[in-house]
């Protein structure tokens, strides 16, 4: 296939899985269920944060979440009592426990206060690479005193890690809501400077499509991902999240996760 036909043919896929019916079925419903900016953020990241494992779990843990923070997710982080907090100890997705929500609240609380909130973080137009933003914002939210293990679910690529959920949480805020799927509320950062989120899916179709050769799904197999598929499309490379993603997951049918 030449890069001509590979770029026709991932374009249809981008655009036939970039449609209303895909966000049923995918956590980036959860935020789509919001209108404010920041309950957008904040349902996003925190929806974006336990997206692993079979993606029904995440999306009814997720709503679940939601509940706990009674529908109102920025007032909650920024208002909760102790009493209001309490009931967020029972919270529980695979390894991500109530300790570590409770510090999620605490540190999310801290950015708005501190940083501009997440857009400023991991929005922030002083520092140039996603690489480098997304680094940052770790180091920001974890400035609050908090349990060693809790790190762990904030990715750091300056270690090596892919950081999926937070290439796919960047994805949601940043690419165009033309399509009705992305919400495109952050102006800082340009859907051209973004990086694929690589799971098993993409990984195995970048494979299948010659757009990756490196073996580990890391930060550098991130690079080189995106690297090719900017050659497809320089302004909008990450568009093939959608592409590479719905082959893996609803055609080839290799895993029900993300």
């Amino acid at each position: 296939m030449t890069r001509a036909e590979l770029k026709e043919f991932l374009d249809e896929k981008a655009d036939f899985y970039e449609q209303n019916w895909f966000i049923e079925s995918d956590p980036i419903s959860i935020p789509h269920r919001f209108s404010k900016k920041e309950d957008i953020e904040i349902a996003g990241f925190l929806s974006a944060t336990i997206a692993w494992g079979q993606r029904k779990t995440i999306i009814n843990n997720a709503n679940k979440l939601m509940k706990l923070m009674d529908e109102s997710p920025h007032d909650f982080v920024m208002n909760a009592s102790g009493k209001e907090l309490q009931p967020l100890e029972s919270f529980v997705h695979r390894t991500f426990n109530g300790s570590d929500l409770l510090f999620f609240i605490e540190g999310l609380k801290k950015l708005y206060e501190n940083h501009g909130g997440l857009e400023g973080t991991l929005g922030n137009p002083k520092i140039p690479t996603v690489k480098e933003r997304i680094s940052d914002f770790k180091r920001k939210f974890f400035e609050p005193e908090h349990l060693k293990r809790t790190q762990k679910h904030v990715s750091d690529p300056m270690k090596g890690s892919s950081a999926k959920r937070l290439n796919m949480f960047l994805r949601w805020m940043v690419r165009s809501p033309e399509k009705g799927v992305d919400f495109g509320i952050w102006e800082n950062l340009s859907p051209k400077n973004l990086m694929l989120p690589l799971d098993v899916h993409t990984a195995t179709q970048g494979r299948n499509f010659k757009l990756l050769k490196r073996k580990q799904n890391d930060w550098k197999a991130v690079e080189e991902i995106t690297k090719s598929l900017q050659k497809l499309d320089l302004t909008d490379p990450v568009k093939y999240d959608f592409a590479l993603f719905g082959i893996g997951a609803h055609e080839n049918s290799i895993l029900n996760n993300r």
